[in-house]
């Protein structure tokens, strides 16, 4: 540890083995510390100080006003196995995010995540923070389901209350995440006040405090080929809504290649890559189709694929292609087809 202690403000249960129960019922298990950060020497100095000799697995999450490029970050929570960590980005500012910024970027630390994308945007946009190594347990539970022979629908993709309700997880029910949904949708401002709430607090610290469990559940239940997936296509998540171009991907760390022994075992496996079209202007509607219908159409003919848009918080005239290299580059040609005026 640091040699200034962080404040710590309550504390939080982490069960070894969860299921059946509410995040409110958990109040007899072990407890971990929750501390507020306003101070970077108030972080673990492993943490600060990134090495191959000290490899870390943290849970990891971001909090704030439409979370975006053009949004707020106002807290960053930081899950380990013996303590919870809440950056407060606004106490903390440049100074806290600049000492953040190696552990965010490093190999040697594992940020365990759930749906990478908004947040890695955030952080891009906001800090010239380029998240890196991340598992992400939204990609690992379709992995999963895709190797144990169960496809979901294309435009169905596990939230973070579904996957910690499902008892080959968790089983745990996270009511009071719908709570400060409303909350949030009452007054988008919810987090930037402070002090914080004792609400806030708890919220923002049962968002990460299961993610250790889900990572060691999910490992172990992941074969090597879906480990390689979920390394590529995490790298190629956290990236997706950061690049607005081919000359921006320089700027990001290199993508994992396929490994030697998968290479050998499996002739099929191709390299993944990312491709980002620029739709022109009043062109997006045809391309997604009503109510989504041409996207899925695309999912559907190039069933390896997944594609992004930017949606509400943009950017609204880029359409992201993550995917094997081949059925990238056919979704590519099919949604530039729907493009062309008639």
């Amino acid at each position: 540890m640091a040699s200034s202690s962080p404040t710590q403000l309550a504390h939080v249960p982490i069960p070894p083995e969860p299921g059946g129960r509410s995040l409110t019922q958990e109040a007899n298990e072990p407890q971990v510390p929750i501390h507020i950060v306003t101070d970077p020497l108030q972080l673990p100095a492993d943490f600060l100080n990134p090495s191959p000799e000290k490899k870390l697995v943290i849970g990891f999450d971001c909090e704030g006003v439409d979370l975006c490029r053009h949004g707020k970050l106002c807290i960053m929570q930081i899950a380990f196995s013996n303590a919870i960590y809440l950056v407060d980005v606004i106490e903390g500012g440049e100074v806290l995010m600049k000492a953040c910024k190696p552990a965010l970027e490093s190999t040697y630390i594992t940020k365990v995540i759930h749906d990478c994308k908004r947040d890695s945007e955030a952080l891009y946009f906001q800090f010239g923070i380029r998240l890196h190594n991340v598992v992400d347990t939204q990609i690992a539970y379709s992995l999963i389901e895709e190797q144990e022979g169960r496809r979901r629908p294309l435009d169905d993709y596990i939230s973070f209350v579904s996957l910690l309700a499902d008892p080959r997880y968790c089983g745990i029910s996270y009511e009071e995440k719908e709570e400060v949904r409303v909350l949030m949708r009452q007054d988008p401002k919810f987090w930037t006040y402070r002090p914080m709430t004792e609400l806030m607090i708890r919220a923002a610290a049962d968002d990460v405090r299961f993610l250790l469990y889900l990572y060691h559940k999910m490992m172990g239940k992941l074969n090597q080929r879906s480990l390689w997936h979920l390394a590529v296509r995490g790298a190629l998540y956290c990236r997706c809504l950061c690049c607005m171009n081919d000359a921006d991907f320089a700027d990001w760390p290199t993508v994992p290649p396929i490994p030697d022994n998968l290479k050998s075992e499996d002739q099929c496996l191709e390299e993944e890559i990312l491709s980002v079209l620029d739709v022109p202007p009043g062109k997006m509607g045809r391309v997604i189709g009503r109510k989504g219908a041409s996207i899925l159409a695309i999912k559907e003919a190039c069933n390896s694929a997944e594609i992004l848009i930017g949606g509400a918080k943009g950017p609204p005239d880029k359409i992201f292609v993550i995917g094997p290299v081949k059925e990238v580059r056919k979704a590519e040609a099919i949604l530039r087809g729907r493009m062309i005026d008639y």
